[in-house]
């Protein structure tokens, strides 16, 4: 499917996968995500993901700062599918193999 066009160099949009960084499968919402979560700088982005360019996180992060509320929607909805698919994955036996040999 054709990209939709942007004025943003470095981002594609694809109506069923929305913003994302040209080039790479990386979403915009995903690199804004691990920024908030982890206080990331530009720079520390870039070290976590040599595969992107300065340029282009730069990029997804003018893009984030005109469209905050589209990719804060996005990024909840993950976090909220997350959440279904762990209530509904069985429980991971190693804890319980753990519980089991240190009695």
């Amino acid at each position: 499917m054709e990209d939709l066009q942007t004025r943003y160099e470095y981002i594609a949009i694809t109506p069923q996968d929305g913003a994302f960084v040209a080039g790479t499968t990386m979403r915009v919402s995903q690199l804004i995500a691990e920024k908030k979560a982890y206080g990331w700088s530009p720079e520390e982005l870039y070290f976590q993901h040599p595969h992107l360019t300065l340029g282009k996180i730069y990029a997804a992060l003018a893009y984030y700062a005109d469209h905050t509320k589209e990719i804060d929607s996005e990024i909840e909805n993950d976090l909220l599918l997350f959440d279904q698919i762990k209530s509904q994955a069985p429980p991971p036996p190693f804890p319980d193999r753990l519980k089991s040999t240190s009695a």
